[in-house]
Formats: structure tokens, sequence, C-alpha cells
């Protein structure tokens, strides 16, 4: 089963959920922005959002999409941290935010990496789209494809930095795939990157503009941007107590009120609800008949923890019910659905999980095959 997929059943699953517990649901703040979303990452739950699906302007946003594409170059081996990039007159001149590299150098890859997160170095992003794709155009089209495959179906990309342009938008909820993607794809990168507060090159040290990075110790990214259109923006994340929320919030008015609200939204989320973990990683949720297979049973479960957010209070209340698919018969697929966890929670529907085959069961042999047949005649 396809990531796309798997995100498009858990996000349709918690939209069921929100109806039927409308009444136990705590109320969500109301924030000074255009836009915003509050992702629970260990479920892909929603627990609030305001306009998630307007098309707004990314601004510097953008540059998550950079640098998901420069961290998937460099997993393929077809970029080098310390590989030197040229800098082309088109990057160096380049407006707005700069890391100050100069035209007809090079500049390792990693530097360039540190220029475009810490200090939003539009200069860093074309030189490394360039690097990657040999044109800025060349990159913009393997963004939209790269945003299509994260099913970021409302987004459309123009450029490598997030520059104004009539056709490069996104909204709050495609940002929110696109920042979990990122966290999710490249922890390490993540970690190493996005928490740095300052970078200094050419001589010149600029402060990263994520300011809740200095007052909240458990916040350790994401992103900001700014342009006139867009207002002030910020893609927050924080880990507390093993369990990490991610913030969008688009179309504030100053620098300060991003990182207040981004702030009340966190905070928010984590005094609000409850994570409740309900199966691990690779954990039986059930032993399932395989009907004409190499072998007779199946472990069905979940590729990864299911832990789920629950409102305050209501950790104790939650009941879970598995219901398997009618007759599976081999050939079955690790990730195959097998059938659904039915959650609720205080007698009330909950959510639905698409439970998986954790294991392949190749189609047994012939005298297996035509043994069940017969079986399942009588069955």
């Amino acid at each position: 089963m396809s990531l796309f997929r798997k995100t498009t059943l858990l996000a349709l699953s918690f939209a069921f959920a929100a109806q039927a517990m409308a009444q136990q649901l705590p109320v969500p703040p109301s924030l000074a922005a255009k836009s915003w979303l509050l992702l629970e990452m260990g479920s892909n739950q929603v627990l609030t959002a305001e306009k998630s699906d307007e098309r707004l302007e990314p601004a510097s946003l953008t540059k998550l999409m950079t640098a998901y594409l420069t961290f998937a170059a460099l997993h393929k081996k077809t970029l080098a941290l310390s590989q030197p990039l040229p800098v082309s007159e088109k990057a160096w001149r380049t407006g707005g935010s700069k890391m100050f590299i100069r035209v007809d150098t090079q500049v390792p890859v990693e530097d360039l990496i540190k220029g475009m997160i810490v200090q939003s170095g539009n200069d860093a992003c074309v030189t490394l789209a360039e690097g990657i794709a040999g044109s800025e155009e060349n990159f913009a089209q393997m963004m939209n494809r790269e945003a299509q495959r994260l099913g970021m179906n409302a987004s459309s990309f123009r450029n490598s930095t997030g520059l104004p342009d009539p056709e490069h938008y996104t909204t709050a909820r495609d940002l929110s795939l696109l920042a979990s993607a990122l966290i999710r794809d490249f922890p390490e990168e993540y970690k190493k990157y996005y928490s740095m507060k300052e970078f200094t090159y050419n001589g010149i040290t600029q402060p990263n503009r994520n300011r809740l990075l200095y007052i909240d110790p458990t916040v350790d990214g994401v992103k900001t941007g700014h342009t006139e259109a867009a207002g002030y923006c910020l893609i927050s994340s924080a880990l507390r107590d093993k369990r990490r929320l991610l913030s969008v919030v688009l179309g504030t008015v100053s620098d300060s009120a991003r990182a207040s609200e981004s702030q009340k939204l966190l905070n928010w989320g984590y005094i609000s609800y409850d994570s409740v973990t309900l199966y691990a990683k690779d954990q039986a949720v059930a032993t399932l008949r395989a009907w004409k297979g190499a072998q007779s049973e199946v472990k069905a479960g979940f590729a990864n923890d299911l832990s789920i957010a629950v409102p305050k209070g209501y950790a104790e209340k939650v009941k879970s019910d598995f219901v398997a698919e009618p007759r599976l018969i081999a050939p079955i697929a690790v990730g195959q659905k097998l059938g659904v966890l039915k959650v609720s929670i205080d007698g009330k529907v909950y959510g639905e999980y698409p439970v998986v085959a954790l294991e392949n069961v190749p189609l047994g042999n012939i005298f297996i095959r035509i043994l069940d047949t017969i079986r399942l005649w009588f069955n």
C-alpha cells in the first residue's frame, strides 16, 4: 500500500472520528492568522484546522521542498555534502534573503544546505536547484512531481525559493504533508540542520528566524516564511515526551505574531490531547487463516506504531475491535490490507485503521491449492 493511500485512509478515518465525537472534542483556539493546522505526527491526525485547504502563497516555506529533494539526492548519492557547486550569476542576483555567496565561486553542498535552512538564502536554493537538476526550471518540475507523490494535490511550484509567482501556491494541509514527510523520511538531516540557531558564511553571521527555537526547548524546527502577500508564516514542530506535534500557521501580521500563535497552537495540542499507543510496529493484531498459501497463516498488524490522540481524560476509555477481510487467499504481500481496527471511546466510534499483512505468503503448491479449494467449498 502506498504512503499516500495509507495517509488518505488515516485522514478519512479521523474525519469520521471527528464527526462521531463532536461533543467530546476539546475547543480549539482561534488564531490571528489566515490559515492553520495542527498535526499529531504519530498518527497523522489533524487535531484542529482552519481554512487549511485555502490556496495561499508559501513564501520561504517552499524551501522545505527544496530541502526534501536535496536530502533525497544525498541519499541517492547523486550529490555529496562535500561536493562544491558553482554559483551562477542567476543565483547570485536572486533577490530576497541571502547567504551572500559570490558569483563564479564554488560552495560545498553542506554550506548551501545550512544557508538555505538557517539563513533562508535564496541564492543557496538556486545554486542547489541548478546543481541537482541543471536549471531552476527543471528543478521546479521535480518539485511538482514530488508534490504529487506526497499527495500535495493543491500545490504548484514555480521556483526553489518561494519568491512570488501567480502560479506558485500551496495550502496549510499540503505543507503539513511536506513537513511531516521531511521529518519522517530524513530524520538525521532534520535533527542536524533544523535546530541550528545561527550560521556564519563569508564572514556574515545570521540567526535562524524561527523564534520558537530560542524560547521553547522542545521545538526543533521547522521553517519561517514571509512576503508581503503571504504575511508572516511559520511551520514549527515540537517533541515532548516522545510525542511530536507539527503546526502550520500562515498569514500572521508580524514575526512575533507567527511565533506566539504557533506556540499557542502547539501548547493547546499537548494540553488538550493524550497520545495512546494501541499497537507497536510489527506487533501482530491477529494471526489469520491464509488459504492456498505456502503457509496456512499470516500475521496482521501495522507497519508503524499505531498511536492516536484522544481528548484528555479519555485514554482509559479507548476500546478496539479487529474485523478481518473474509477468505484471505494467497498470494498475500506485505502491506496488503487484511482488515480494519475499529476504535471506540466511551462507546462512541472514534476511527477505523487499516490492518495490513506483516509477512508475505506465496502461493502454495498444487496439492495445497487443490486441498484448500475443496475446504473452501465447505467453509
